[in-house]
């Protein structure tokens, strides 16, 4: 026994830790790219996760091998801020120091260009006189002194992020914006005691636009993605966890991450739901609004399913822990909203990879500028090429996307819309053609039995007929076990087996039973009473029909009725004033497709298909150019929905239809998914606009400052409003008109 315990212990995976570490300093994409390449390759990190838009790792890792504070260091000695989510005093007084930098800068500069303005000017004797020379040096050695603490304190951040990107060979935006603010004080500096155009100005306002354009810029992108966001905040902290429930009913407040499963959990009323789980006593009600888009409260009852991160109403509840931590409900949904909003169109995502050339690129020019200019005219060499290094930015296109996809994600997941891939963002955008299921999509998929002939009234292949609707979770084996037409039985059936798409059979007694559609049972006995159908009153022309029957033939027919959902018209027509078409390609009877189709105004319909045909449909669509989206809810759709250019699953459907799609409708409510794709229409058109103002302005910038064109100052606010601009114009999204 002892061997044995210690064979499994030894095969047994070793344990992992895991941490969200807050960063700060990232400017662009590429310190994020520095970031991840540096933590992966620290001995013991199993996976490094980065989330470029909320400005955090989440970090995995071998408690043996490393440590959290090795993992924080390793950032902090590549120049960044890190700390552990959720310690935000060190993030606090950063930030303040932020201010007073900014502060310093403003001051500095209000009193350095009253000091510099008589420079400027002509000597007009009839305006109180010349400037001498003694008063015109006193001046410069005002503006030196003032610049000093602009340089050694205000200018800090910049300098220390340029050497970080130096010490770690790679070029980021703030090496040019460096030596910009070293060239001109040190140019300053030199003319001050020797003689010359002094530009102490220019550089203090240069630093106090950029520090001014990253204050409002950090500003801007936490409003950005503070739909997103806000649903990390829902994350439970505490949990009153009951030791020794049902015998003593003490609490014991732990933190959520420390349950178990098995564990028992007090909720009082106003508290967040600590894991996923069900009631084992009380009776209340919760807000699952976050999950679902439903502000109606959901009553919960014995036995009563809770999830993970919803708030209890009314009443104290006691549960048991089912998923705790990262396995929750919420934690996996949010781990895919996150994954989605770090995906980039390609068009940035080739912009982040080459920022850094451009950058050396750009380090060159500034050279090559200055050389040329000496030559021309020396007195403006090197202010021209500062200005070349200044005007420069690549941040405005990593910016074009980060604060448009949290914000577009965060929306939608406050609508029940979980966008699963970013990518899906762009497909929606895109969508030409959308194909829909029937039942359970453009339905509610809540059938009920309306009407049932018996050919045969056999008590035991009745009994089959029951055991076999029981032990599938199709609705329409679901709604003829709740009509309460089929005895109980407790016969256990042989060789059960389910077709997707078709019905099931099983083995009884050496007879073979088939339940599912007409055509597929009547197989068993070649279809002899087809015209026996065709007979029927026109209560089962009209209705989905599920048949019974075995070699001998059909035993029973069933016709069940299932009614729209309520907003299905008003998705139908905003989606077809948007220029999509709309199909259904259902596997039920083709009278009711039609029926549904006429009755929604759909383009084209059609039924009694298979899941293979479903497939070869949408693949002949997609093979002459369109761009299908397919919705759907049962594991019949799944061949469709993993071809479709997007896949969309209701929140109501099969769980492995829910993990392999694009997009998970949690609401069920079909205007939400109109919305959605409105939303991502948008979002995309954002996207765009972002990209055109980030190449618009360097192709603009870059030759006006080689020419000469434009002064130092002149490129700091290009360079500030360039990136502000971008992330102001993400900011639209946010005030949409909503449906």
């Amino acid at each position: 026994m002892t061997s044995s315990t210690t064979e499994l212990a030894s095969v047994s995976p070793a344990p992992q830790s895991q941490e969200k570490i807050s960063l700060n300093g990232m400017r662009c994409a590429a310190c994020a790219q520095l970031i991840e390449f540096r933590l992966k390759q620290l001995a013991g990190v199993d996976k490094v996760v980065m989330n470029y838009a909320g400005h955090r790792v989440d970090v995995t890792w071998q408690p043996e091998t490393t440590s959290l504070h090795k993992i924080i260091q390793a950032v902090q000695d590549l120049g960044y801020g890190a700390l552990p989510e959720g310690e935000h005093k060190l993030l606090e007084k950063r930030q303040k120091k932020d201010v007073w930098r900014l502060f310093v800068a403003a001051f500095a500069m209000m009193q350095v260009m009253m000091y510099a303005f008589p420079s400027y000017m002509e000597p007009h004797p009839e305006v109180g006189g010349d400037l001498t020379p003694e008063i015109d040096h006193l001046l410069k050695l005002a503006c030196f002194a003032l610049a000093i603490p602009v340089l050694l304190f205000s200018s800090m951040p910049f300098f220390k992020a340029a050497w970080r990107d130096i010490k770690n060979r790679h070029v980021g935006m703030d090496v040019p914006v460096s030596t910009g603010i070293l060239a001109t004080f040190f140019m300053s500096a030199w003319a001050t005691f020797t003689g010359g155009h002094v530009y102490f100005d220019s550089m203090i306002m240069f630093v106090f636009l950029l520090l001014s354009g990253r204050m409002i810029e950090a500003r801007v992108h936490q409003k950005s993605t503070a739909a997103l966001r806000s649903l990390t905040q829902l994350t439970p902290t505490f949990a009153q966890y009951l030791p020794n429930f049902p015998n003593v009913r003490n609490s014991v407040q732990i933190e959520a991450q420390q349950l178990r499963i098995g564990d028992y959990v007090l909720v009082p009323p106003g508290a967040q739901i600590p894991a996923d789980g069900c009631v084992v006593e009380g009776n209340s009600e919760c807000d699952e609004s976050w999950m679902s888009g439903e502000s109606k409260p959901q009553p919960k009852t014995m036995h009563s399913k809770l999830i993970g991160g919803s708030l209890n109403l009314t009443n104290p509840l006691v549960m048991r822990a089912e998923q705790v931590a990262e396995t929750t409900q919420f934690a996996h949904l949010l781990r895919m909203m996150e994954a989605a909003s770090n995906e980039k169109p390609p068009l940035v995502a080739l912009a982040d990879r080459h920022a850094s050339h451009f950058l050396t690129i750009i380090m060159l020019l500034s050279i090559i500028t200055g050389l040329v200019w000496w030559q021309i005219d020396p007195s403006r060499a090197i202010w021209v090429a500062i200005t070349v290094l200044v005007v420069t930015c690549p941040c405005a296109l990593s910016l074009a996307t980060p604060g448009v996809m949290s914000a577009v994600i965060g929306l939608l997941a406050k609508r029940g819309v979980l966008i699963a891939k970013g990518s899906a963002i762009e497909g929606l955008a895109r969508a030409e053609h959308i194909v829909f299921d029937k039942t359970g999509t453009l339905t509610e998929g809540k059938l009920s039995l309306s009407a049932s002939h018996i050919w045969r009234d056999d008590t035991s292949a009745m009994q089959v007929c029951s055991a076999m609707a029981a032990a599938s979770l199709h609705p329409v084996s679901k709604a003829l076990v709740a009509s309460g037409a089929l005895p109980e039985s407790a016969i256990v059936c042989d060789r059960l087996i389910e077709e997707s798409g078709l019905g099931m059979q099983a083995s009884y007694l050496g007879n073979t039973y088939r339940l599912g559609r007409p055509s597929f049972v009547q197989e068993l006995s070649s279809g002899s009473q087809s015209g026996e159908i065709a007979s029927l009153p026109s209560i089962f022309q009209n209705s989905s029909l599920c048949a019974f029957g075995d070699q001998d033939g059909l035993i029973a027919l069933y016709a069940l009725a299932d009614g729209l959902r309520p907003d299905a018209r008003e998705m139908v027509r905003q989606l077809h004033s948007m220029g999509i078409k709309l199909h259904i390609l259902s596997g039920d009877s083709a009278n009711v497709v039609q029926r549904i189709a006429a009755e929604l105004g759909l383009d084209q319909a059609q039924g009694e298909m298979s899941p293979e045909q479903k497939f070869a449909v949408i693949q002949a669509m997609q093979k002459n150019g369109a761009r299908v989206v397919m919705m759907g809810d049962g594991m019949n759709d799944g061949p469709s929905l993993s071809i479709a250019n997007v896949s969309i699953a209701m929140g109501q459907g099969a769980p492995i239809t829910q993990a392999r799609s694009d997009v998970l409708l949690l609401s069920n409510r079909l205007l939400d998914f109109s919305y959605a794709v409105q939303m991502c229409r948008r979002s995309l058109r954002l996207i765009k606009e972002n990209l055109a103002w980030a190449i618009a302005y360097n192709v603009l910038a870059i030759p006006a400052a080689v020419i000469g064109y434009i002064q130092p100052w002149h490129a700091a606010i290009g360079m500030s409003l360039s990136s502000l601009i971008v992330v102001c114009n993400s900011l639209r999204l946010l005030i949409a008109k909503k449906n």
